[in-house]
């Protein structure tokens, strides 16, 4: 990740401010604020501002008036209790905000959903970066053969050098077609006086998927989680889990307890659907349940198999 001496003092200005507040903080977040966390190539995810803290949850549970009415050790409790059972609104008692780079794929795929609030940089009025996402060799991968959303193996060799080549070459191209479109420099100003470049908002038609977009993204922690369980999966596409994975070492640093408890009641956890527990409770049981004997397609069976760590 690159940041311009321009946008690294900014940054280090709004680190540099301080303001008195009657409002609940959290010192591990706050060292985070501003902070941009790289993700992939050129991209980050920085929070930005926030509200509530693991006690705004436990607050708005018991409908209290005050703070630390309660032990930790009881909040934890609590909270722990409230996501074992996906009581949902104290969660969105507390919101955060972020500022992401990511790639324009990335986005789309993101924004898929829609229980947050997005402002993205606008190629209407502003000049995009010349910044293209290029996967790392091991992340290069053949469609996978037998789901058709994954990956399968990964090239290797001349066909994976090639892969790289077609995308950088391919960006590239289309980055300068796009900058001789508009005919401007990143200033804004004409490079050839002569001629009217076409308008921004035509131009950015032509740029790669691969191209890096920024948005500001601002939501509650119930949706966040939620976000989080789908897009820090093992499952998901590896581009949006990277980023999945940076926002939950803010998560961590921010809400400590309901962050545990995530782990341990959602992203760590499995749901079974009633045929897959009765055949547990068969095989609790002392039976020998078989894919043939479960009542299962072989699918479920095989879901099943996996989350117990069983052969298929």
């Amino acid at each position: 990740m690159h940041l311009t001496a321009e946008q690294a003092a900014e940054i280090d200005a709004a680190r540099a401010v301080r303001a008195e507040t009657r409002r609940p903080t959290v010192p591990a977040l706050e060292d985070l604020l501003f902070t941009p966390l790289p993700v992939l190539d050129h991209g980050f995810v920085r929070v930005i501002d926030y509200m509530g803290d693991d006690a705004a949850i436990v607050q708005a549970a018991r409908v209290s008036y005050g703070r630390g009415t309660k032990r930790v050790s009881e909040d934890a409790g609590l909270i722990r209790y409230l996501m074992r059972h996906r009581h949902s609104t104290p969660f969105e008692m507390c919101e955060i905000k972020y500022h992401v780079k990511l790639p324009i794929f990335v986005a789309r795929q993101w924004i898929r959903h829609r229980t947050a609030n997005v402002n993205e940089y606008s190629a209407r009025y502003s000049i995009l970066d010349r910044e293209f996402y290029l996967p790392a060799p091991e992340h290069l991968a053949a469609q996978s053969a037998v789901n058709r959303q994954g990956r399968g193996a990964v090239l290797e060799g001349a066909e994976a050098a090639r892969v790289l080549d077609l995308l950088r070459s391919d960006a590239t191209r289309t980055y300068d077609h796009y900058i001789e479109m508009l005919n401007e420099d990143a200033a804004g100003a004409p490079q050839d006086p002569a001629r009217q470049g076409l308008a921004r908002e035509l131009a950015r038609m032509n740029l790669t998927l691969n191209t890096y977009t920024q948005w500001y993204w601002k939501i509650d922690l119930h949706n966040l989680l939620h976000f989080l369980s789908l897009r820090a999966d093992p499952h998901a596409q590896f581009e949006i889990r990277a980023y999945a994975e940076a926002m939950l070492e803010t998560v961590r640093a921010w809400v400590p307890a309901a962050y545990q408890a995530f782990l341990d009641y959602r992203l760590g956890a499995a749901t079974l659907s009633a045929p897959m527990l009765a055949a547990v409770r068969r095989m609790l049981g002392g039976e020998a349940v078989t894919a043939e004997s479960s009542g299962m397609s072989r699918r479920e069976w095989t879901e099943l198999s996996a989350v117990l760590g069983r052969g298929g």
